[in-house]
């Protein structure tokens, strides 16, 4: 504890006497200070115990030392020492009134006390609490660290818990809790979530003090990571702010975690090389040979269904999109929009791939993630939080889209995912090319997520909307809309007809109002225009598709 005016005033060496204020004598003293100025105030920070003579007071007046009292209050003055036997030979009633009203206390200083005896109790008490605070501070290390040893970040929070006498929580780079102590702690840090995140977004180290959920405690968040951005956080709650001792307990269980969290990242990228290997492995057909190399690695991932998730950053979706010669079909919406509405911040792919792991890790289910070169491959369990957490990122990003296209592109920093249906070991290669054709269609249509299952249910008139095909239409139909329009006939119309009777001549004929004659007529100048014959199926084809996708295009 550090000194206080009561631990002076017993004090035996000392002999001070309390002349006003006894009801504050419990507060805590932070230096012994000598003036003899009328008006000390401009030199005090607050928490002194001012030693004075009245060498330039005249303290018998009271108005004087109404003023002088309220001043020494208003700069936070803790106490008042007053030397008898120098210049007052004792303490004036003016003095002693005015610091009972103001509630300050007043000590007597004998003339035998010199002041300096007084600064030199108030030195030695305050390095005596130093010392104890460094010396609880170090044994409050080597217990958070033999914690950490034994039973990792749980027993280190609970460790943590039991020196700052409140609670502590861990939080994952998604800003999910992980571990909290006591348990009854989770559901208070779970609260805290928004915090977190806000605290996420500064760059680290960062930490930030914020009031309890419901006012009962107050709570420091403290960011962890050595990178730019933090992999994890530190919630600390307690009744009131921490002290010297504690305060060196929580910046040792900083450290610690800190060192486990980059620890961890060597070991996640040590994994992330053996989930390559196993990811061509199984996409070269050879499951067995995976599985030998995984181990218990990833559980029975490799034996239940899985879906394979297939990801790249909307610039990479761009250039191969600019490759293939198509376009996006709407501009996108800014990066840090689109991020913030997911919760994460900077390289998207790195976010998704730290959601997907974070709902692994919370479901207890095994999820292999391997960044390859522009994209992110992972595989998931079909059904399992990690798919249903990469769906939801997937939506917050669609939202944030479709909430500000107005805005300019930015699509260097989002995020296109392709998803293939359930497979499993021996169609591996398969799901992985389900995965690349999702992700080619999410790319044309500008979505960020796109299943490979949503393709096969749906219709393939979407897929025309696609400037090279409306190009292809529009050549292949020009030379009959031409003729159309020196008004000779509508081979277009009747073309449309006839094929959507399936060359029934009386049925087209009857939706177009003409004889059937008139209708045979129209198709043979359609062939003799085109080049082309009816007959082929591959023509009719081509020539259907062509008229949906003008149709699409509102042509």
């Amino acid at each position: 504890m550090p000194p206080t005016l009561a631990s002076l005033v017993h004090h035996s060496a000392l002999k001070l006497t309390v002349r006003a204020g006894e009801d504050h004598l419990d507060v805590p003293v932070r230096w012994a200070h000598v003036s003899e100025l009328a008006d000390p105030v401009p030199y005090m920070e607050g928490g002194e115990l001012l030693l004075i003579t009245a060498l330039k007071l005249d303290a018998d007046d009271p108005e004087a030392m109404s003023r002088y009292v309220k001043r020494l209050v208003g700069a936070g003055v803790v106490g008042l020492g007053f030397a008898v036997g120098v210049n007052y030979d004792d303490v004036p009633k003016a003095l002693v009134d005015a610091a009972r009203e103001e509630g300050l206390p007043l000590l007597e200083v004998p003339r035998r006390t010199p002041f300096l005896a007084i600064s030199k109790a108030v030195s030695a008490a305050i390095a005596a609490d130093q010392y104890r605070a460094v010396t609880a501070g170090f044994a409050a290390q080597r217990e958070l660290t033999k914690q950490a040893l034994t039973d990792g970040p749980e027993g280190l929070l609970a460790a943590l818990a039991g020196q700052v006498d409140g609670w502590a929580a861990l939080y994952d780079a998604s800003g999910a809790v992980v571990a909290a102590a006591p348990e009854w702690a989770g559901r208070r840090a779970a609260r805290l979530t928004a915090d977190v995140e806000r605290l996420r977004e500064r760059p680290a180290p960062a930490s930030s003090v914020v009031g309890g959920p419901s006012g009962e405690d107050r709570v420091e968040l403290h960011s962890l990571g050595t990178g730019r951005r933090p992999r994890a956080a530190l919630a600390v709650g307690t009744a009131a702010a921490l002290g010297t001792a504690e305060r060196y307990a929580v910046h040792s269980a900083i450290a610690l975690l800190t060192l486990t969290t980059e620890r961890s990242r060597s070991l996640h990228a040590a994994e992330q090389r053996i989930g390559a290997a196993v990811l061509r492995m199984l996409l070269a057909g050879e499951p067995d040979h995976a599985r030998a190399v995984a181990g218990d690695l990833y559980g029975d991932l490799l034996d239940a269904p899985f879906r394979l998730i297939l990801a790249e950053s909307a610039s990479a979706s761009a250039a191969r999109a600019h490759a293939d010669g198509h376009a996006r079909s709407a501009p996108t919406a800014p990066a840090a929009a689109v991020l913030a509405a997911a919760g994460m911040n900077g390289d998207p792919l790195s976010g998704l791939a730290e959601i997907v792991e974070s709902a692994a890790a919370r479901s207890g289910e095994a999820v292999l993630v391997v960044p390859e070169g522009e994209r992110l491959v992972a595989l998931a369990a079909d059904g399992g939080a990690a798919v249903a957490a990469c769906q939801e990122y997937a939506l917050a990003v669609q939202a944030a889209r479709a909430a500000t296209l107005e805005q300019a592109a930015a699509d260097e920093d989002e995020l296109v995912v392709g998803l293939s249906a359930p497979a499993g070991p021996i169609a591996a290669a398969a799901a992985y090319k389900q995965a690349e054709q999702a992700l080619s269609v999410a790319r044309r249509r500008g979505r960020s997520l796109v299943e490979h299952e949503e393709l096969a249910a749906g219709s393939v008139l979407p897929l025309l909307a696609d400037d090279a095909v409306r190009a292809f239409a529009d050549g292949l139909l020009r030379a009959l809309r031409e003729h159309d329009a020196t008004g000779r006939g509508d081979l277009v119309a009747s073309l449309r007809a006839w094929l959507s009777r399936h060359g029934q001549w009386d049925a087209a004929a009857a939706d177009l109002g003409v004889h059937r004659h008139t209708l045979r007529y129209r198709m043979r100048r359609v062939e003799e225009i085109l080049g082309r014959s009816l007959d082929d199926p591959d023509v009719r084809m081509e020539l259907w598709l062509a008229l949906k996708a003008t149709a699409a295009a509102g042509e």
